[in-house]
């Protein structure tokens, strides 16, 4: 079935005929998948045989074909989750196929919950590493010709990238945080416990998705980029809050995120 929709994706925005193969796959909410003005193509999730839909309120269930600047980039309206009831190989069903189309780069955002006493609602993290707390591993199982059986996962999220994205940051200005982000199953959020131990194992921000997505890269033999957008706060004690704001601060910080998810595009 994924050589049925890597050739389904393939005739239906005419990679290698009408256009060449993307530089990037974009996985984000729906409102950063549109990274240009115009976009070239879109196809449904629906008749793409194997590929599972999105049900999480305002996310789309389209990809999205887009030019950046002399780039061709992938892009997924609309992101998948364990706790929707997907299985990890359903999450990354959309990464396995970008790689067999032969894209090379993973950029890849989240909204997330600060763990960093220093952060604030509407900072953008650049992801510096992960903890994979989410109970699962999309590589159990047998093991995907994609990749090698054991894969290092030293540099999940790759230097030179990053260091693109500091450049861009600074050159616009920016105040881009660098953190560690901690991938929790979800859908509830977590205790003040839970937000004290994830800070004192290593974490700056805490989330439900992305963690699935770049073991799986990692696994291809990816280049990843990472984000995270602050939308509230989890240092102890914490206060309620609900998806509407976090909603909404991630919607406040989708201008700059889109400014250097661009400029990181166009200077690779």
């Amino acid at each position: 079935m994924a050589d049925i929709a890597v050739e389904h994706v393939r005739q239906h925005f005419g990679f290698g005929a009408d256009h060449p193969t993307p530089d990037v796959f974009l996985i984000s909410g729906s409102g950063l998948s549109e990274l240009a003005s115009e976009p070239i193509a879109s196809l449904s999730y629906e008749p793409i045989p194997g590929f599972p839909r999105a049900s999480v309120a305002g996310h789309g269930n389209e990809l999205v074909l887009q030019q950046v600047g002399t780039k061709l980039v992938l892009a997924m309206s609309g992101r998948l989750h364990l706790y929707e009831g997907h299985t990890p190989q359903d999450v990354t069903f959309p990464v396995r196929l970008s790689r067999a189309l032969g894209i090379e780069t993973l950029i890849i955002t989240n909204a997330c919950g600060g763990l960093n006493p220093d952060y604030r609602a509407g900072d953008v993290m650049l992801i510096g590493d992960h903890i994979n707390l989410m109970g699962a591993n999309p590589l159990i199982g047998p093991n995907d010709p994609q990749g090698t059986r054991f894969p290092d996962m030293s540099e999940p999220y790759t230097l030179k990238l990053r260091e693109l994205a500091l450049q861009v940051a600074r050159d616009s200005g920016m105040n881009l945080r660098r953190g560690v982000y901690v991938g929790v199953p979800g859908p509830s959020l977590e205790t003040n416990a839970e937000y004290k131990m994830l800070r004192i194992i290593g974490g700056d921000a805490v989330g439900m998705s992305t963690v699935p997505e770049v073991i799986v890269a990692a696994h291809a033999g990816m280049n990843v980029l990472g984000f995270s957008v602050v939308t509230d706060l989890c240092v102890p004690p914490v206060q309620p809050v609900t998806f509407a704001e976090i909603v909404h601060n991630a919607r406040l910080a989708e201008p700059s995120l889109k400014q250097l998810i661009r400029g990181c595009i166009e200077r690779m």
